[in-house]
């Protein structure tokens, strides 16, 4: 059951894949603001995907982050998600993300549910 509070986390390290230069966000090697964006909702994904009906995912709509804080290359990133609302098929998430040393981003994120046959079926 859909229902506020659940959650979800999902972690990774910063590597030179996902730095800002890498990336193409930036020309730093730092993690990059759309590789935590990413990871972020890779979290709320996974705070919802087992509650979920059979042939059902969920897919992002928006997202409004603050990134705060550098993170250096080998740092862990854990990203969390807590669902705050749902409204019918729309869901609302509060997001953030962290390393070792403390916050490095947080904000809100909507996904809604959808069926994964008829979705796909949209793109022709």
């Amino acid at each position: 059951m859909l229902e506020a509070g659940l959650s979800g986390r999902s972690t990774t390290m910063v590597t030179a894949e996902n730095t800002a230069a890498a990336m193409g966000s930036g020309d730093l090697a730092v993690f990059a603001t759309p590789a935590m964006v990413a990871l972020m909702e890779h979290a709320a994904m996974e705070a919802v995907a087992g509650e979920l009906p059979e042939g059902s995912t969920t897919v992002g709509s928006e997202m409004n982050t603050t990134h705060v804080k550098p993170s250096k290359l080998g740092a862990e990133i854990t990203a969390t998600a807590v669902l705050t609302a749902v409204e019918g098929r729309k869901l609302t998430f509060n997001v953030g993300a962290r390393d070792e040393v403390g916050l490095i981003g947080e904000g809100t994120h909507v996904r809604y549910v959808v069926d994964r046959r008829r979705f796909l079926e949209k793109l022709g």
